[in-house]
């Protein structure tokens, strides 16, 4: 991915970036994302936009490690979400999931995530802190409660589901408010100009459904052009 790339990914959404893949495949049936409703720590906040870094953890019971190698195996969570490549996206899955209680993003996960350089958090799993929780580092997530109860990290770097969307340790995720895709690799070379296309033809409608006196004739004629530029 590179930096061109980057920045439009940034500032465009995720629905957008499903329907420019569609472009790209040049045709529909892309399956690559998140199904359900997903809470957004911030819903006015970019895209997270990065390769994922996966884990796993669980939190109804506490972990049938012995206490040091509970500690052991979080510090090295740690050090793999605080190396590269970066952009990151960390993708957990929790693994009590539909009845996750234990709360792993909070105000001083989700600053020490940041801090590392990571771009934002995707989970089934709980966040809490929402007053606190640091500017532009979205957190995509489950559901909100107020305990950590017995969290702890089960796995590290090894293939995901959160929502129903499968996640290898560094496939490029694109997520925000509306939910999460895992871009396939072919299609990075064609996707710039695959968003690039779509916004501009889809101006074609948008505009002429603001003009004045905008009516079902107009509609006719502008969707005919779309059609006719799309195919």
């Amino acid at each position: 991915m590179d930096k061109p790339l980057y920045k439009l990914l940034l500032s465009v959404d995720t629905p957008t970036v499903c329907n420019a893949i569609e472009v790209a495949q040049g045709q529909r049936g892309f399956d690559q994302y998140s199904r359900g409703t997903l809470l957004a720590s911030d819903p006015e906040s970019k895209a997270m936009v990065g390769y994922a870094k996966t884990a796993q953890i669980a939190a109804i019971e506490p972990s049938s490690l012995p206490p040091e190698d509970v500690k052991a195996l979080r510090m090295q969570y740690y050090k793999y979400m605080s190396q590269g490549p970066f952009p990151s996206v960390t993708v957990i899955e929790d693994l009590d999931y539909p009845n996750a209680v234990g709360a792993f993003w909070g105000e001083i996960n989700t600053n020490v995530h940041k801090g590392f350089g990571i771009s934002g958090v995707l989970t089934n799993g709980v966040m809490r802190d929402l007053g606190d929780l640091p500017d532009a580092f979205p957190v995509l997530a489950g559901s909100i409660g107020p305990s950590h109860a017995f969290v702890h990290i089960e796995s590290i770097g090894e293939p995901v589901s959160v929502f129903g969307l499968t996640v290898n340790e560094g496939d490029l995720i694109h997520a925000d408010r509306h939910g999460a895709v895992v871009i396939p690799k072919d299609i990075i070379p064609k996707l710039q100009d695959a968003i690039e296309t779509l916004l501009r033809n889809e101006q074609i409608v948008l505009q002429a459904a603001k003009e004045e006196g905008f009516d079902f004739e107009r509609f006719e004629q502008a969707w005919a052009e779309f059609e006719r530029v799309r195919t």
